[in-house]
């Protein structure tokens, strides 16, 4: 089933994420005629992370989700969630806490590949799905110079591993294995099919 024809069993679409970037890709990914609101999750984000960074993402997404769905209480409403995470040697990198943090990330980045993991949840109907989608990164080799001069344009701050791919550090990446937009936030291939499979079961 075409995404835009799922979409005619939904009332509402809500995306339960704060990231700009987020809602850039999902107005990117719906029908020109479909719109949706944003209704941040207050969720603390704060499970314990373990060894699989995929099952962290994903059960934060649901985390969000499941906040959201009880605040509006419709359940007519697509709810669509997310959560992304970098990993390097399987250790999980989120939001850098400070500049210095920031900087710490990039030099650990440098030179080498990680992986960008991001757990995507969608309810509707009284009913839930998960998935995730990996992608990985290689960085060239990083001066000192110019992780100090990203670093101090506040830019990681608000990004998992300390940088925005689709911003100055797209400089930094050498090549990518996967779907670049899981980097930015959503793999939108697979957000498209998975909730076009989902509202098709409904």
């Amino acid at each position: 089933m075409l995404l835009k024809e799922a979409l005619q069993s939904v009332t509402a679409i809500v995306l339960a994420s704060g990231s700009p970037r987020r809602r850039e890709l999902l107005g990117q990914m719906l029908p020109k005629d479909v719109s949706f609101v944003v209704q941040k999750s207050t969720f603390d984000e704060d499970l314990p992370k373990g060894d699989d960074a995929a099952l962290y993402c994903v059960r934060t997404a649901e985390k969000k989700g499941e906040e959201v769905c009880a605040a509006i209480n419709d359940p007519s409403r697509l709810i669509i969630s997310a959560d992304t995470v970098v990993v390097l040697d399987n250790v999980v990198l989120e939001k850098p806490a400070d500049e210095a943090h920031a900087v710490a990330m990039l030099r650990s980045l440098s030179g080498r590949s990680h992986d960008v993991v991001t757990g995507c949840a969608l309810f509707h109907g009284g009913r839930a799905t998960t998935f995730y989608e990996r992608t990985a990164v290689q960085f060239s080799s990083l001066s000192d110079d110019a992780i100090a001069a990203y670093a101090a344009t506040g830019d990681p701050l608000d990004k998992a591993g300390g940088y925005g791919i689709q911003g100055r550090a797209g400089a930094f990446v050498q090549r990518v294995d996967g779907c670049y937009y899981n980097v930015v936030g959503f793999p939108l291939n697979r957000l498209s099919r998975e909730i076009a499979a989902f509202l098709a079961e409904t």
